[in-house]
């Protein structure tokens, strides 16, 4: 499973960092490092819908106060299925 988050100005503005830097914790507690590439992209061209992130190409806006209901929805349910 490929995981973009953008990293560009408007998206930094946003919490784009803690994101990320949640996103790289919560892999790493479930020990989903084989299993999920996570990556920094610049901008998705999608600047008004908070912090961009793609799942396999699939586009979701993310927050770091909704970070974990994303990880838990979009990243784990799919690979334990």
């Amino acid at each position: 499973m490929k995981v973009t988050v953008c990293i560009g100005s408007s998206c930094h503005i946003k919490g784009s960092r803690q994101v990320v830097e949640r996103l790289q914790k919560l892999i790493a507690e479930k020990g989903l490092g084989d299993s999920v590439e996570l990556g920094g992209t610049f901008c998705m061209g999608k600047c008004q819908q908070g912090v961009s992130c793609t799942v396999d190409g699939e586009f979701y806006s993310v927050s770091p106060e909704t970070v974990d209901t994303f990880f838990e929805e979009k990243i784990v349910t799919p690979l334990t299925k």
